[in-house]
């Protein structure tokens, strides 16, 4: 079974950090990591989870965060 759950939080994470306007103008290369880190656990998720729908599987690939969240709450 897909754990649809701890793709979530990783999307939220990933969308918490990108808002963090304090962080980006106090320190940006950390921002930066972050970005990174949560982007490699997303890509990590979506290889381990091959059977996920074509259309998240399209929002993932395009980076649309909040379309994939949206297809998440609703569809999943």
């Amino acid at each position: 079974m897909i754990d649809y759950k701890s793709l979530q939080a990783l999307l939220e994470k990933r969308l918490q950090i990108i808002a963090n306007t304090d962080l980006r103008d106090a320190n940006p290369d950390e921002q930066l990591q972050q970005l990174i880190q949560v982007s490699q656990k997303i890509t990590q998720w979506t290889e381990k989870n091959k059977g996920i729908p074509q259309q998240l599987n399209h929002f993932l690939k395009q980076s649309s965060l909040n379309k994939a969240l949206d297809f998440i709450k609703t569809a999943i």
